[in-house]
């Protein structure tokens, strides 16, 4: 099993799916911040696609 396997195997696992979401979520938080609020919408959209795309919800 190589790192991208023991990777995915993390991300689908439950306490990979926190840590990704929460990861998600402070990026989203740090740009949202850094942009004063002015692209929320579309930060949040981006998280959430993101989100579907790793992990396992």
């Amino acid at each position: 099993m190589g790192v991208a396997d023991k990777g995915k195997d993390f991300l689908d696992s439950e306490e990979g799916e926190k840590t990704s979401d929460d990861a998600l979520q402070k990026g989203s938080d740090f740009a949202d911040k850094k942009t004063g609020g002015e692209h929320t919408e579309h930060l949040d959209k981006g998280t959430d696609a993101a989100d579907k795309k790793v992990g396992d919800e």
